[in-house]
């Protein structure tokens, strides 16, 4: 009897451990994020082309992570994660140093859709600038080479989620080894951690070639090579994908929205 009494003791407290872990948030939270009125108005415009509320739903967004945004850039995911995620959790805004001398891609990237009837009167904050706001102290700038952006407090098994935003085929002609990138990132991760990878979507068997030209690459070469770093392709987003869209140009003709895929991979 006193054996029983402990076996449901011990199962009561795992349960209530179980559902103190916190869930993704819901709808109607990400729509108040996106919303926030102290957000830039460059970021806003932006969100015409890239549909946070959908991204955000998509990655699956839970407060108190501990995450990763790779080749962050200026950082509006950056932000809208430290949103997302609040006080509790914790992100690293990562970009890599700039090397001297490195020869520009054969083309500019071209606008992914018809620019703004009315420009911001300002650019988007950098990185720094972002972490210095308010709203968003949890944003940790970090420069690291992409083949080992994770700092070393969080590189073995430290993040739940690492996302890399329309830059995966940047890596073609900056010669990024992205083998090594990729087995960094899965290091990084805790088991059941979560790889969300977005790009503009190159034609099939074209690879990453045209990333230096087109700023495209092929979905399933990104797919390939993220698997074969020990990732398991868990879901697909369609909110970003046109149809319409050849894949042929850098910017399409007539101008619209190129055709983007998002990619949802865990750790096993």
């Amino acid at each position: 009897m006193a054996r029983l009494k402990i076996s449901s003791a011990l199962f009561t407290v795992a349960l209530l451990a179980g559902c103190a872990v916190p869930q993704p948030l819901p709808p109607d939270r990400i729509a108040a994020i996106v919303a926030s009125p102290d957000r830039n108005a460059a970021d806003r415009i932006n969100d015409t082309r890239r549909k946070p509320t959908e991204m955000l739903a998509f990655i699956g967004v839970r407060p108190g992570m501990v995450a990763m945004d790779v080749s962050a850039a200026r950082g509006y995911t950056t932000e809208l994660i430290a949103r997302a995620i609040g006080p509790q959790g914790k992100v690293y805004g990562q970009n890599a140093p700039r090397v001297e001398g490195r020869a520009p891609p054969a083309q500019r990237e071209g606008a992914a859709a018809p620019p703004p009837p009315v420009p911001p009167p300002n650019p988007a904050p950098t990185l720094a600038e972002r972490a210095r706001q308010p709203a968003t102290p949890n944003i940790v700038v970090v420069s690291r080479p992409f083949e080992d952006p994770a700092p070393p407090e969080v590189a073995n098994g430290g993040l739940d989620l690492v996302t890399l935003m329309f830059n995966y085929h940047d890596f073609g002609h900056m010669g990024v080894d992205r083998a090594r990138a990729n087995a960094a990132i899965f290091k990084a991760l805790k088991p059941g951690g979560i790889f969300v990878v977005a790009d503009h979507s190159g034609r099939a068997g074209t690879g990453i070639s045209e990333s230096g030209t087109l700023h495209r690459v092929e979905e399933a070469f990104v797919k390939q090579e993220v698997e074969a770093a020990g990732f398991r392709l868990l879901a697909q987003g369609n909110f970003l994908r046109n149809p319409a869209d050849p894949r042929d140009r850098n910017t399409p003709s007539p101008p619209m929205p190129k055709d983007e895929f998002v990619l949802k991979f865990i750790k096993p």
